[in-house]
């Protein structure tokens, strides 16, 4: 009687978030995010997370008052809230025609593109980062990006298929965190694709590796793959600005040039992203227990 009862929770749960996704596929993308970013700043802050981002905030930004740090950790709920709305509608924000996302940085993609090299694009939970994948599979790359499960099946598999039209699956795929993605990752770059990984998160059976110079659970893997496969990694800077996303790539890196472990490689990654996060701190996810 359980399983019925909690198998229907979870489908009523699937039905609301449908019926939201038609709705806000009939509104106009400003006020989608507008709506996603005003809830979340409303009720964020009541959520066990809230307590979370501001011990987060506190360590980076210890210089700032605890009024400031409230009043910046609302506004990583509404960045927050923007980005989960703006996912109910993603084939709206990365299509061309509504001029959502700009992009930089396209000669440091030409070496790759004209080689048709695989290479490992790296970027961090900012801005709206589900519009990455799709950007970079138009861009004409091979694409194979991790994503977490969903606990409630039904929309896990809504927001897959969400994804799944944002990119061309003859190419490019999403697929789940465990050792069946892994094994499907690892066949992808065997097959001249490139990988997409987000490595700004908590990773427990990670190594420990300074982050904003405390040690921090730090996953390594996407190095170990580099370095075996000798792929270069191509750093990516995603910033929402008033009405549209900046997305930049810049010049590849091989820490693995020089004989140094994955830690050291890692240390070279992290203060790249370290100061993405300082330029829009309001716009990372300090919801994320990165720091335990």
């Amino acid at each position: 009687m359980k399983k019925i009862i909690k198998q229907l929770r979870l489908f009523i749960e699937f039905l609301i978030v449908y019926i939201l996704i038609i709705i806000l596929y009939l509104l106009p993308i400003n006020i989608v995010s507008n709506i996603g970013g005003y809830l979340f700043k409303l009720f964020g802050p009541f959520s066990k997370s809230h307590k979370i981002a501001i011990a987060n905030y506190k360590k980076i930004f210890n210089n700032l008052n605890h009024n400031e740090i409230i009043k910046n950790v609302e506004k990583c709920w509404e960045n927050l809230g923007r980005t989960i709305f703006e996912l109910l509608i993603l084939e709206k924000i990365i299509d061309k025609k509504n001029k959502k996302i700009k992009i930089n940085g396209l000669e440091n993609l030409k070496k790759a593109t004209e080689n048709n090299e695989s290479v490992i694009f790296f970027s961090i939970h900012q801005s709206n980062w589900e519009i990455l994948v799709p950007t970079i599979d138009k861009l004409g790359f091979k694409i194979g990006a991790i994503y977490r499960h969903i606990n409630n099946n039904y929309i896990n598999k809504l927001i897959i298929n969400k994804r799944n039209k944002c990119i061309d699956k003859s190419k490019s795929f999403y697929t789940p965190k465990g050792k069946e993605g892994a094994k499907e990752i690892i066949s992808a770059i065997n097959n001249n694709s490139s990988l997409v990984v987000l490595v700004d998160q908590k990773d427990n059976a990670g190594e420990d590796i300074k982050f904003f110079n405390i040690n921090s659970k730090t996953q390594t893997a996407f190095l170990k793959i580099a370095r075996k496969h000798k792929l270069n990694l191509i750093p990516v800077k995603n910033v929402r600005l008033d009405n549209y996303f900046n997305i930049t790539f810049y010049p590849a890196i091989n820490p693995f040039k020089q004989d140094i472990k994955d830690s050291e490689a890692m240390l070279i990654v992290n203060r790249i992203i370290e100061k993405w996060i300082i330029e829009n701190p309001n716009q990372w996810f300090w919801q994320h227990n990165r720091f335990s």
